[in-house]
């Protein structure tokens, strides 16, 4: 009797923690990769050994495979499209000239590669039980034709033998960039695509943005013993290489081992990420810092050195290092063992456990090590919602700059003022929009990365400051590592708030209406006290604060939560907190009764700590003389 309640009690534990995390399935790979770089000749030649487990309930008949540098090629899709997107005009400069849609890294360099310029990565055979599978060229995306399906909740292994050349650097990957870095190597492998509950996620390369499979990596690159290189991973045989990387945190002498070798293999081990970036060049310096006094990531900063910005790489290296604390704090613990700075590519991108940068800009290291949360940890589909991770990463970039300077000032006025600037340019798509479809590069840049930074810190405005830290941490916990969309999100706030919130979400996620609020009359009610006029003017229904300043020096803030939220949030401060009955959302205006007279007021503000993206704010202050 006593173990058949103990087994019951076991299986009511099992049932309720598989009740409370999300149960989506996730695909699983992992990457045996050996590549030889020939740097006289930019090419390289590799074997992938690929274990791929379909861990969805499907039967998949054929698979995809991202053949990334086939892009930097005249005529090629995203060569085509960014020249298509360079005719659109989007206004003129105060000396008369055209401003057009370029994405100034691209614009029409693509056309102009000569063959030796140009990036190719050709699979030479893919190999399933040592019987060739049948492959058709969609030029960025291979087609594999199974000759047997993969079943459900089955392992296949796989050999995947290519060929690829280097591309001059035009977008994130290539070599020889504007700062002189020899080798940027991003998106360089045959990669598969990710599969999931949407089906195959087989996103040409036109210019963004990306989506793996997680998995396991182990890459051994040989390449000339006087490259030094940096990698998403762990180098495993540090000792034996040498440069730097030698066991501790103090920087050792950057050179490599005595060999007779011309070459040198590194191997660079990963667990647990979708994707794998490394950069090399003969010239490349190291600083090493070791974050939260190892309870955190060792830190690796790898740039070519140039003596009038070393003092800048220096500071840069000094401040990720004195951050660390605050971002585990407030967006949940780095997991892996180091992370790495990697001078490169066309100014900065992300990559799992690892980024490229152009530059030692504090600002974009920030930015690029928090997408190792919110494109690395999260992995939400960037191709469908790239503010998820454009968005969040500057969301919190900001949030990290204004604390480290513990600055009053209003640390997300720019990604406001950008928000503003797209509504007023007419130019606004929703945020639904496919990243690859907007109209123009101009909609998409402050759709993803301004529209989605507001949606943040407004819904801490929706849900108070303190709710808001709760479910960014909680989001953290409940959605790593697996692909979370922006319901998943948004259910995770209406949980750590106690509100309804999608209609939230469906107003500024899927649609361009725009908020806007304005005070009107302040009259006076039978008890003589002030009545004041609240007007909704935008399409979008919000909660209002309203501040109330009188004459006294004394303030109210007084609260009105929308009907939809079902909810109010608490105050957020030591200002006297005043909660009114509900705003119905079909109502264009509201009458807010305080118990206070008219000629006690001084001044009325409504959302005095200006999260809410109000675009015409002219009319939310008024001031009684």
């Amino acid at each position: 009797m006593n173990r058949i309640f103990v087994t019951l009690i076991v299986l009511f534990l099992f049932i309720s923690l598989a009740q409370a995390q999300p149960d989506r399935w996730q695909q699983r790979v992992k990457y045996n990769i050996n590549v030889q770089m020939n740097v006289a000749t930019n090419q390289f030649s590799g074997v992938e050994k690929i274990s791929y487990t379909n861990n969805s309930p499907d039967t998949l008949n054929r698979l995809f495979f991202h053949t990334y540098w086939n892009a930097f090629q005249p005529n090629s899709m995203m060569d085509v499209r960014s020249r298509e997107l360079g005719k659109t005009v989007l206004g003129t400069t105060a000396s008369g000239q055209e401003v057009r849609d370029w994405d100034s890294r691209v614009k029409d360099r693509i056309s102009k590669l000569q063959p030796d310029e140009i990036g190719y990565q050709h699979v030479t055979s893919i190999l399933i039980n040592n019987q060739p599978q049948q492959l058709v060229d969609h030029e960025t995306i291979l087609e594999v034709k199974l000759n047997k399906p993969i079943l459900p909740h089955t392992t296949t292994n796989m050999t995947v033998a290519f060929e690829a050349q280097v591309p001059v650097q035009i977008r994130r990957s290539g070599r020889d960039n504007a700062e002189g870095i020899r080798y940027s190597m991003s998106q360089w492998y045959p990669k598969i695509a990710e599969y999931d509950y949407q089906g195959w996620n087989a996103n040409p390369y036109i210019a963004r943005e990306f989506y793996g499979v997680w998995g396991d990596y182990d890459v051994n690159i040989t390449i000339d013993k006087n490259y030094l290189l940096a990698a998403t991973g762990t180098l495993q045989n540090a000792n034996e290489i040498g440069y730097g990387y030698q066991n501790g945190a103090a920087p050792a002498k950057i050179a490599p081992v005595q060999t007779t070798d011309p070459t040198l293999t590194w191997r660079f081990v990963a667990q647990n990420v979708h994707d794998f970036v490394w950069a090399a060049d003969t010239a490349f310096t190291m600083i090493k810092k070791q974050t939260a006094n190892g309870n955190g990531p060792l830190l690796y900063i790898v740039y070519k050195k140039v003596d009038s910005l070393e003092s800048k790489w220096q500071q840069m290296a000094d401040t990720v290092q004195l951050v660390y604390p605050y971002i585990a704090k407030t967006f949940g613990p780095y997991p892996y063992k180091n992370y790495s700075f990697i001078q490169g590519g066309d100014g900065g991108m992300e990559y799992p456990m690892a980024t490229l940068i152009k530059s030692p800009s504090i600002g974009t290291a920030l930015h690029e090590w928090m997408h190792s949360w919110y494109q690395g940890m999260m992995g939400s589909n960037e191709s469908l919602y790239p503010w998820m991770d454009e968005g969040f990463a500057t969301y919190a970039e900001l949030r990290i700059s204004g604390n480290m300077r513990n600055s009053p000032d209003f640390w997300f006025a720019n990604a406001y003022k950008s928000y503003y600037r797209l509504v007023q340019s007419g130019r606004e798509e929703p945020m639904t929009t496919h990243a690859d479809f907007y109209n123009t590069n101009y909609a998409y840049g402050q759709a993803a990365y301004s529209k989605g930074c507001v949606f943040l810190e407004q819904l801490g405005y929706i849900v108070g400051q303190q709710a808001l830290d709760k479910l960014l941490l909680a989001y953290y916990n409940t959605w790593r590592f697996k692909h979370p969309n922006p319901n998943d999100f948004i259910r995770i706030a209406e949980k750590e708030s106690n509100m309804e919130l999608q209609w939230y979400k469906e107003n500024w996620v899927y649609t361009t209406k725009t908020i806007d609020y304005a005070l009107g009359n302040a009259n006076t009610d039978s008890n003589g006290n002030a009545v004041i006029t609240l007007k909704r003017i935008g399409e979008i229904p919000m909660p209002v604060d309203v501040l109330i300043t009188y004459r006294d020096g004394s303030r109210e803030l007084h609260y009105v939560p929308l009907s939809l939220m079902y909810g109010a949030k608490k105050a957020e401060d030591s200002t006297a907190f005043v909660v009114h009955p509900e705003w119905k959302w079909t109502h264009p205006e509201y009458a807010l009764p305080i118990t206070h007279k008219v000629q006690d007021i001084k001044e009325i503000e409504i959302d005095p700590s200006q999260r809410l993206a109000d675009i015409n704010r002219v009319n939310n202050k008024i001031v009684i003389p």
